[in-house]
């Protein structure tokens, strides 16, 4: 997401009504007529039913309901904000809230800790990941999911929350003190192999280009970094005036980062590197995938239009919006679309029109519409679908044994119980399990439900469906239970078949259990074919600077 702020005062619904009434009254705006009269409708279809509908209504429930239908017609990004949800926007654009520092997770009809934040009351209290949460403020919790949890566990920071876990079979009574939660957007910077640094940005809130110019300055001054890989992968979005900071640490002062077009004059804007960059020479990788949305793809795309950094990955999200927030009264909130935004090379990168549906639904920006710009060396790109990388390194899909192990909580238990068994492990740049320490998972599976459907069995099956109904079924059942059979032998099979890309993911859950967000992020580099190809790219000078001057006839 994009968004801006304003200090504005918005009306209230009855002041509209009043003042829209008059400005239609005097005025030929056919525009203006239309708003006095269907708001003088709503006003009063509300007023009838709240007096004769045969059931008690919620004013504020129903009210609520229309305008979020009202809204959700327009786009995705345009909402209304409730007091009783100003916390949770608060946490999105500064990355602050009041709190007790944890993730936390649905596993059956319980909430339980997924990581505690380093160095928060979660972490300082000794909850670990796994800890079941039995009760909050003497209030037992069991069906409720995770928003409503989160929600009692926000609060006032110096106020105390008493939480009843349980932990292997054993309950545990806690009380923690929350504080004032910041969430870092940097979570993790290092080294990756001599002369390569690493940056990993997963937000955009206020602190965000403080946090990567401190990182950036830290890797050239301490460990003398000659390249640079920043990763925007899974980063949504935020603030339009921190992408614009961020790209500023690698152009010079004065270069246009990204314009925006809206309705109002106020939204025809240019927005300019302000400050002086850190370094405009060091070679760079931008990482992107398809969860680098809006903010992420300002930067990438950007960069890419600068012909400032190779943009590796996957084609990214596609959001060219900007939203601002309008507040209004009772404490509430107004997010609104407000403009599009176009990056140096003039073009947007939004894939979906939300101003032409079909059947209600945005359509994809067709390909034969799409247009084709250029980067500052006459690289051809094309607007619309987001950001396509200069290098594309695609990932397998993820095998069904692996799905089904991660959303049964299998790999995720396995890692707590290993926590419980084990003191301490290795740093986790080195931590890795032995073929031994695999079959002990394996072994602790044995009669836990982790059945799953194949692609292969769901075309078994609608194979048998349409034989059926063309009556060939009695003719071929012996060589199709056959097959049924071989295929759940193969199933059998599957925790050795795929057991590296299963190994990887238990070994990082098991990281976080003793190096938490941190270590997760630096076990996982290693085997990470979108970094290996990063390095790569940076190791070889004419690879790289290839990449940038790329010829109309390489890039698609």
């Amino acid at each position: 997401m994009i968004w801006t702020k304003t200090k504005k005062t918005v009306a209230g619904l009855v002041l509209v009504v009043s003042s829209f009434g008059l400005v239609a009254y005097n005025s030929v705006s056919d525009n203006y007529f239309e708003i006095s009269k269907n708001l003088d409708i709503f006003v009063n279809l509300y007023k009838q039913l709240n007096i004769y509908y045969v059931d008690e209504t919620n004013p504020g429930e129903l009210i609520k309901t229309g305008i979020d239908a009202m809204l959700e017609s327009l786009d995705p990004y345009t909402v209304y904000i409730p007091e009783s949800d100003i916390e949770d926007y608060r946490f999105m654009t500064t990355g602050q809230y009041g709190g007790i520092g944890s993730l936390i997770r649905k596993k059956g009809e319980y909430v339980v800790v997924a990581e505690p934040y380093e160095g928060f009351p979660a972490f300082k209290s000794g909850l670990i990941a796994g800890d079941i949460i039995l009760s909050i403020d003497g209030h037992e919790v069991k069906g409720k999911n995770t928003g409503e949890i989160s929600k009692l566990l926000k609060g006032q920071a110096k106020t105390d929350v008493k939480l009843t876990i349980e932990r292997y079979g054993e309950e545990i009574e806690k009380t923690l003190t929350r504080e004032n939660i910041k969430i870092k957007d940097v979570p993790y910077f290092g080294v990756i192999e001599e002369g390569v640094g690493y940056i990993k940005l997963t937000s955009f809130t206020e602190t965000a280009s403080k946090e990567v110019i401190k990182a950036f300055k830290e890797l050239k001054e301490k460990h003398n970094i000659s390249k640079l890989i920043f990763d925007l992968r899974g980063n949504g979005g935020g603030l339009l005036n921190e992408a614009v900071n961020i790209v500023n640490i690698f152009v010079p002062r004065g270069t246009e980062v990204v314009y925006t077009k809206g309705k109002m004059k106020e939204w025809q804007q240019s927005y300019k590197a302000l400050n002086t960059p850190i370094d405009t020479e060091i070679p760079l990788v931008v990482l992107v995938d398809e969860g680098s949305a809006s903010a992420s793809e300002i930067v990438s795309g950007a960069l890419q239009d600068l012909d400032r950094a190779v943009v590796i990955g996957e084609r990214t999200f596609g959001k060219g919006l900007v939203q601002q927030v309008k507040p209004l009264t009772y404490n509430s909130q107004f997010k609104v679309t407000v403009a599009k935004y176009y990056i140096p090379s003039g073009r947007c990168i939004q894939k979906l029109d939300y101003s032409n549906k079909t059947d209600g639904k945005a359509t994809a920006v067709a390909d034969s519409l799409r247009k084709q710009f250029f980067t500052n060396a006459g690289r051809p790109v094309k607007d619309g679908k987001g950001v396509l990388p200069d290098v594309e390194v695609d990932l397998p899909d993820a095998a069904d044994v692996t799905a089904s192990l991660l959303g049964k909580n299998h790999i995720f238990d396995y890692a707590s119980l290993f926590r419980k068994n084990n003191e301490s492990i290795v740093t986790a740049k080195e931590f890795s399990l032995s073929d031994e320490q695999y079959q002990e998972f394996v072994s602790f599976l044995d009669g836990k439900d982790y059945d799953y459907t194949t692609r292969t069995e769901m075309v078994l099956e609608k194979l048998k469906k349409a034989s059926e109904e063309d009556k060939y079924y009695d003719r071929i059942s012996a060589d199709y239970e056959k097959l049924v059979a071989d295929i759940k032998g193969n199933k059998d099979k599957d925790l050795l078949l795929h057991k590296e890309e299963i190994l990887q993911i238990l070994e990082n859950e098991i990281i976080s259990r003793y190096y938490y967000q941190k270590g997760r992020i630096e076990h996982s580099l290693k085997n990470d074919p979108r970094v290996q190809e990063s390095i790569d790219v940076l190791n070889k000078k004419a690879r790289y600077s290839g990449i940038l001057t790329a010829s109309a006839d390489s890039k698609k």
